[in-house]
């Protein structure tokens, strides 16, 4: 199918659950760390449920993907081993998610560090302050 937008080909996640590779048609792949998934989300509990900037996701270092399910032609489901589980991924959003993969997440650390968030998580439940 050629649209002039580029068609996955394929979707592969690792043995250890921890890596999305997403190749496409026109020869780009991309291997996406679930974590990046995770805090990428279109989900609207993630997002702040409004308009204005997204929140980042803090405390998903240590997140894996738990499944992925192929929604119509168009998206696939991502569940995650945090329970999260509502997100969709469009294929021109997966796309853009490796494409711009360095920029992405060098401004989610810049915000998590900007709010005083963590990539992972004390002992006991609470978010940790700092560190990357």
């Amino acid at each position: 199918m050629n649209t002039g937008r580029p068609w996955p080909t394929e979707l592969r996640i690792d043995r250890a659950k921890t890596t999305l590779t997403a190749s496409f048609d026109d020869g780009s792949s991309f291997a996406l760390p679930a974590e990046y998934l995770r805090v990428m989300t279109g989900s609207a509990l993630d997002r702040g449920h409004g308009a204005g900037p997204r929140p980042p996701v803090p405390g998903k270092r240590a997140v894996g993907i738990a499944a992925i399910t192929p929604i119509g032609r168009y998206a696939a489901r991502i569940a995650f081993s945090d329970g999260h589980d509502t997100g969709l991924y469009s294929w021109d959003a997966l796309y853009e998610l490796g494409r711009d993969q360095r920029a992405l997440w060098g401004k989610y650390l810049d915000d998590l560090e900007r709010q005083g968030l963590s990539r992972g998580w004390r002992a006991g439940g609470g978010r940790a302050k700092g560190g990357r």
